[in-house]
């Protein structure tokens, strides 16, 4: 595979009506209310719909476009959080996805407990654990909060947890999703430039933000969606000028 992603002719569809009628409570008001009324059909959402691409060795692919045009799903196919309806992925090596902060963690564990719990989950022994155990910590900046349960964290902080484990080591493939946008403005550009090191290491990145100019400082190629459709696919600049003038945000 030539590829380190390959994403080919990818649809992704949801049933907005998949849970409508599960309730019991709607069950028998329903059928006291109206036996004979037809029934309502389930609606069909299209998030994704015939997307394909190819992201080679070390490049940086940024994502763009309005809210609910599908980049999160996208991500979520990609890392295979999700499956999707049409269509395949081929993935050329191993992923770290950063997609939903804190999803490893358990809220009623501490900070200590929930590293090693997380950097578990992410494949990492419990040895490698304990020899980066005071890197993550420092990364983090969370020293005075590492016996602190994670439900009492701000998202700022929690973001930052997540961040530190995860990236202490460089992973082939890394898909961060809105990452960069959380936290305090100092750990904003400390996570940024931990990220252009790796870009630097020939980590192959997916990048989600809203923040364009974040999108146009990292990222060495651009793709736009809108409405779970590609509109383009090309250099930073252009495609964020694009994007840009047509949302009339320029």
């Amino acid at each position: 595979m030539d590829s380190m992603i390959r994403v080919n002719d990818v649809s992704m569809k949801f049933n907005l009506g998949i849970e409508k009628n599960f309730s019991l409570k709607l069950f028998f008001i329903n059928f006291f209310k109206n036996i004979n009324k037809k029934k309502e059909k389930p609606k069909d959402f299209w998030a994704l719909r015939n997307i394909s691409f190819d992201v080679k060795k070390g490049e940086v692919i940024g994502f763009v476009g309005g809210n609910g045009a599908g980049k999160s799903t996208l991500l979520k196919v990609v890392s295979g959080v999700m499956k999707p309806t049409e269509g395949t992925i081929e993935i050329g090596g191993n992923i770290c996805p950063m997609i939903e902060l804190g999803a490893g963690f358990d809220m009623d564990l501490t900070a200590r407990e929930n590293i090693y719990l997380n950097g578990s989950i992410l494949g990492y022994s419990k040895a490698f654990i304990d020899e980066k155990f005071d890197e993550i910590v420092e990364f983090s900046e969370l020293q005075e909060f590492l016996d602190v349960p994670i439900r009492n964290f701000s998202s700022g902080m929690t973001a930052r947890l997540a961040f530190s484990i995860a990236t202490i080591v460089d992973p082939e493939i890394l898909i961060v999703d809105e990452i960069l946008s959380v936290g305090d403005i100092a750990f904003q550009q400390k996570s940024e430039n931990k990220m252009k090191s790796m870009i630097g290491g020939g980590t192959t990145v997916l990048y989600v933000s809203h923040s364009i100019q974040s999108v146009k400082a990292i990222c060495t190629r651009v793709i736009w969606i809108d409405h779970g459709k590609m509109v383009m696919d090309g250099k930073p600049d252009e495609v964020v000028k694009a994007y840009l003038k047509a949302s009339n945000l320029e």
